[in-house]
């Protein structure tokens, strides 16, 4: 399964405004992971996915005084590895989980290193979110708890999970892609007690979890908090990101229509972690 990497020069005094306003709305049209340049994003979608009159239409083509620029190659499936380990650097959170490549090579010693093949999949700790849901959950007492991943991504998030004692797992992808990482990485971690199914929410049912996790994006999470809420025990807690500290109002009224409460949320570069209990 092939990816398009989209390169968007900003030509503007304010790059960096731009530049969180045009991820913001990528991130809306299915772009899954972006690399902020000198002169703008690079951002990276699912070849299937991509349509550039979508890209043209963005509201943020119309800000006056703001042009961008787009252009666009096909990275092949096989090239993939090549082009993630000539950017892929290890990254350390809170001086207590590191996440790695097989190749990177005298790295610290931390209480969790997590060992990430960097393939099709994204979810390797660069990206804002997945950094801020692996801080959080360093938080969060996962001994003997049963978890809930969705769109786990490389899995991650459900390694550190199972590193830190929860009782079972349950990653669920709708990308094959992510499915078959995640799939390899358990393996590479040694992680027994996670089970990986390819699918969406559609997939709850007659299940019960301590903890969900979902760091997707802010339409799913709007459609789906419903779901993890059906599959939350009482006292349960609910960690999502995937979205801006602007969406955090209309993120908090769904998730009080279904009956969680808004506890907290950290943030990075103006993307959140928010995390909810069920009452």
């Amino acid at each position: 399964m092939d990816y398009i990497e989209l390169h968007c020069k900003i030509l503007s005094d304010n790059i960096q405004e731009i530049s969180e306003i045009l991820i913001a709305e990528l991130n809306d049209i299915a772009y899954e992971s972006y690399d902020e340049t000198e002169d703008g994003v690079s951002a990276y979608i699912l070849e299937k996915f991509f349509d550039l009159d979508k890209v043209n239409n963005l509201q943020v083509n119309e800000i006056p005084g703001v042009k961008i620029e787009y252009r666009y190659k096909v990275i092949k499936t096989q090239n993939w590895n090549a082009v993630w380990e000539k950017n892929f650097e290890s990254i350390l959170i809170d001086d207590q989980c590191l996440i790695r490549a097989p190749f990177h090579k005298d790295t610290p010693k931390t209480k969790y290193e997590i060992i990430i093949e960097p393939k099709m999949s994204f979810g390797t700790g660069h990206h804002e979110t997945t950094f801020l849901m692996l801080k959080t959950m360093l938080e969060i007492d996962f001994e003997g708890k049963n978890v809930l991943d969705m769109g786990c991504g490389t899995g991650v998030l459900a390694i550190l999970a199972s590193f830190k004692n929860a009782n079972k797992i349950t990653a669920i992808d709708i990308d094959e892609w992510a499915y078959n990482n995640t799939v390899e990485n358990i393996s590479k971690n040694n992680c027994e007690n996670i089970e990986v199914f390819q699918g969406d929410a559609s997939l709850l049912k007659n299940q019960e979890f301590d903890i969900v996790i979902a760091n997707i994006n802010r339409n799913i999470l709007l459609d789906d908090i419903k779901h993890y809420t059906s599959v939350l025990k009482s006292k349960g807690i609910l960690l999502l990101s995937g979205i801006y500290d602007k969406d955090i109002p209309m993120i908090k009224d769904e998730a009080s229509e279904n009956n969680l409460e808004y506890i907290s949320f950290i943030k990075k570069h103006n993307w959140v972690a928010v995390r909810f209990h069920k009452r």
